[in-house]
């Protein structure tokens, strides 16, 4: 009965974002035939409707291009930041020695470190799969060394008592009680990771939809352009979705052992 109330209130409030977009788009629609503006300048949604209807299957091969490159990308700097924040637990010396330079790097502009991953790496998957790991490893990172440093003092000191090994310790509280922070830090990332993977194709490469928005922006083609943008935002709504339910089905397998 609580899950069924629970699915109903989920359902409610999705119902007035859903509104809301649906009047934006009818007043876009609207605004765009009223001035006559041309589409070269603000297509409407009717224009981007139709170039997903035409160019489908362009759209459908460089979505997967830019699909692979953010999911290869987020895996990596899941893997990078689940290994180094476990490292910096266990060994001290390495999170005061790192942490300090890592929120250093996060200052310097995605779009500064793009053209020279390019040179370096080719135009080729490697340089806009490490701009996605740069761009997501530090988020996750940072949110689960804080669920690790936030775990309260109690519980460590009831493991102590146990005389439970600082390995034990790690697996059995530590880790577990840090997913929740881990997840969140994952969605900030998976909002992140296609940007990074578009801003790379952007700066050279055969496909993508990064690609694709670069060359419909020089014909002027603003349709394309506008159809690209809606993708890499459904992509990411997508992940969010998906990063959601795996945390809730984790978090709730963690809590029933």
């Amino acid at each position: 009965m609580k899950s069924l109330k629970t699915i109903d209130k989920k359902i409610k409030n999705g119902i007035y974002p859903l509104v809301t977009l649906f009047i934006l788009i009818l007043v876009w629609e609207l605004t765009i035939d009223m001035l006559k503006i041309p589409s070269y300048l603000i297509p409407s949604p009717s224009d981007i409707l139709i170039e997903f209807k035409e160019d489908w299957q362009i759209l459908l091969m460089h979505s997967k291009v830019t699909l692979i490159e953010t999911i290869l990308g987020l895996i990596i700097s899941v893997l990078l930041a689940l290994f180094i924040g476990t490292l910096m637990d266990f060994v001290t010396i390495i999170k005061k020695s790192l942490y300090p330079l890592m929120y250093v790097t996060q200052m310097i502009p995605t779009i500064t470190i793009a053209p020279l991953l390019v040179i370096w790496f080719g135009f080729g998957i490697k340089s806009k799969v490490l701009l996605v790991v740069l761009t997501c490893f530090f988020p996750i990172l940072v949110n689960f060394t804080d669920g690790i440093d936030k775990i309260d003092q109690d519980f460590l000191n009831m493991f102590r008592l146990m005389k439970s090994s600082r390995l034990k310790t790690f697996i059995h509280l530590k880790f577990p009680m840090a997913l929740g922070d881990f997840f969140t830090g994952l969605k900030i990332s998976s909002t992140y990771a296609f940007i990074a993977a578009t801003v790379a194709e952007w700066l050279g490469g055969a496909s993508g939809l990064g690609v694709y928005m670069v060359r419909a922006k020089s014909s002027y083609a603003l349709d394309k352009v506008f159809a690209c943008t809606i993708l890499v935002v459904l992509f990411s709504l997508i992940f969010v979705g998906a990063i959601n339910i795996l945390r809730d089905i984790v978090i709730r397998s963690n809590h029933e052992h």
